[in-house]
């Protein structure tokens, strides 16, 4: 099991996660959406969270020369922008379900870091932050994309205790 604090405070940001091995594709954006609200179902499930290794989110740059494409896992929104620039921003970051850390956050809306027609896309980097101030999440919520929360590894602690010390 996992706890995910604020490496500035302390505080708890998760009660116990535990890992999965990869950072689950999407596997249809529209199958499933929210009817009120329009947000796909959460990459992550509920209790869990998984390290994402591929950059993702500002700032983003020119694409390689190679031609290549990655193969979609639905979440290119995070990777890819509207000019076709790549990301080169956070790598490593744990990726949670928005609703076991949302209650302890608060939003960070300076600059363009909330744009998206329903919510926050996530490409625009950090907009949320810990009580203490620290900018160490990212929201992305808009009905274009996934829904997921990704947390900076620099300003998270991980806290690793195993299932049979409980």
């Amino acid at each position: 099991m996992t706890v995910l604090s604020c490496a500035k405070c302390g505080t708890a940001l998760t009660g116990d996660l535990v890992a999965l091995e990869a950072v689950p594709a999407v596997d249809d954006p529209d199958r499933g959406r929210d009817k009120r609200t329009g947000l796909a179902r959460s990459t992550v499930p509920r209790a869990h969270y998984a390290v994402d290794p591929d950059p993702w989110g500002a700032p983003f740059v020119a694409a390689p020369a190679s031609g290549r494409r990655t193969p979609s896992d639905g979440r290119e929104l995070l990777r890819i922008d509207s000019h076709g620039s790549v990301s080169a921003g956070w790598q490593n970051s744990f990726v949670v379900h928005p609703d076991d850390v949302l209650p302890r956050l608060e939003p960070f809306t300076r600059g363009y870091n909330w744009l998206g027609c329903c919510g926050p896309t996530g490409a625009h980097g950090p907009n949320l932050a810990c009580r203490c101030g620290s900018r160490l999440a990212t929201l992305a919520a808009d009905c274009m994309g996934p829904h997921e929360l990704h947390l900076d590894r620099v300003r998270i602690h991980a806290w690793h205790q195993a299932a049979n010390q409980r």
